[in-house]
């Protein structure tokens, strides 16, 4: 069945509540953390957040990502083989390019808070009770949005690629680089696979085959960081392998934080790279002030037949760093944008990153990430009309 409009979506992360955070780093300390309470938490924030996103008419919703502290940390709690280590964390280049800048994020809290893992042993599934307990969760909360004025098209789950892991974890135990991805390959692909199996789409978080660039690969030449992104696209469709790529969403950016990004690597220097993943809906910065411009590199790509044919773009719209709320009309722009690339049919419209990267840590004031994804739905809805208008 073909589309007949644009539909919304956006990254997976929204603003927890201040009792989700409290309950969040009781969970990762270990300390005055109780299950059944955690759990209660959980299922009615993720109830609520559900309806808050039908509510401002996103179509395709997530759990806001509730019960995860982080992005690509919370996967120290399903799987063996990770030990919190005393290790420093490396910062972005381009922010220590502007030290007092860097101090005056940290003195305003803008950084965030989490413990570090560190592979230590060999990696295998632990405990995926938490996984399914959040499929639980959203579940529940679809089947009472379904009831409202506006029910969601479909909802998707956040996971962490192998890569982001590898990037973000550090191997003090594998001989290899290859050999602790495809470690991690094996053990997420049943996550991945849990979570298709649930009937909800897959969502792989992969920021290592860009932010990784100027994190964990900054000082190395860039021909040392496109081949450990190739070596990260190989574990992931590997362990992708027995998903179809329709029900598989990426995301790709270079690091949801405020600050100059001018070490950020260009979009035409990974698309190869990204181009080469499995999933065929994938999700970038296409709204800031950084990477706004790089429509013109998916418009050249497409030009010399780069893009396959079943590959879905899903452009930021919004940016997810500053409290604008863009105008119906930037959006309902950009997206006409890059349906003019690609087909009206292949793109929906998105969020440069997430409203709530890290539990207690975020940019974007709670009200204002509802009302820039309400702005998103209209502008999705006049780009709609014109690509959709009678002859």
């Amino acid at each position: 069945m073909k589309a007949s409009r644009i539909l919304t979506t956006h990254v997976g992360s929204l603003p927890r509540p201040e009792r989700v955070v409290t309950q969040l780093f009781a969970q990762d300390s270990g300390m005055a953390y109780e299950p059944a309470e955690f759990d209660r938490v959980m299922r009615e924030e993720v109830d609520a957040v559900v309806a808050r996103q039908a509510q401002v008419l996103v179509d395709v919703v997530s759990d806001g990502e509730m019960s995860k502290i982080s992005y690509a940390t919370y996967i120290r709690h399903r799987l063996s083989g990770f030990e919190l280590g005393e290790m420093p964390r490396a910062t972005p280049r381009d922010l220590d390019d502007f030290p007092d800048f860097k101090e005056r994020l940290a003195r305003l809290g803008a950084t965030p808070k989490y413990q570090r893992p560190i592979c230590t042993g060999p990696i295998a599934v632990r405990d995926l009770g938490g996984l399914h307990q959040d499929i639980a969760n959203l579940q529940g909360a679809l089947q009472r949005a379904a009831q409202g004025a506006h029910a969601p098209v479909r909802a998707f789950m956040n996971s962490a690629s192998p890569g982001v892991i590898a990037v973000f974890q550090p191997n003090r135990y594998y001989a290899s680089q290859e050999q602790y991805l495809q470690a991690l390959a094996e053990a997420m692909s049943t996550e991945y696979e849990t979570i298709v199996a649930a009937g909800l789409d897959l969502q792989i978080d992969a920021p290592d085959l860009a932010m990784g660039r100027h994190i964990r690969f900054r000082d190395a030449d860039e021909a040392e960081f496109l081949r450990n992104a190739h070596l990260q696209v190989d574990a992931l469709n590997h362990a992708l392998r027995n998903i179809p790529a329709e029900r598989i969403r990426m995301h790709v950016c270079w690091g949801n934080y405020e600050g100059p990004h001018h070490f950020d690597i260009g979009l035409d220097r990974i698309l190869p790279v990204v181009l080469r993943a499995k999933p065929a809906t994938l999700l970038f910065e296409g709204a800031n002030p950084r990477h706004a411009h790089e429509w013109e590199v998916w418009a050249q790509a497409a030009g010399q037949g780069l893009i396959p044919q079943d590959k879905i773009l899903a452009p930021g719209v919004l940016d997810s760093v500053n409290n604008f709320i863009e105008h119906p009309r930037l959006v309902a722009q950009r997206l006409l944008t890059y349906a003019s690339i690609v087909g009206r049919e292949r793109v929906m419209a998105a969020t440069d990153c997430g409203f709530g990267t890290f539990a207690g840590f975020g940019a974007i004031h709670p009200p204002i990430a509802y009302a820039k994804l309400a702005s998103m739905a209209e502008g999705a809805r006049m780009a709609s009309e014109e690509l959709w208008k009678s002859p």
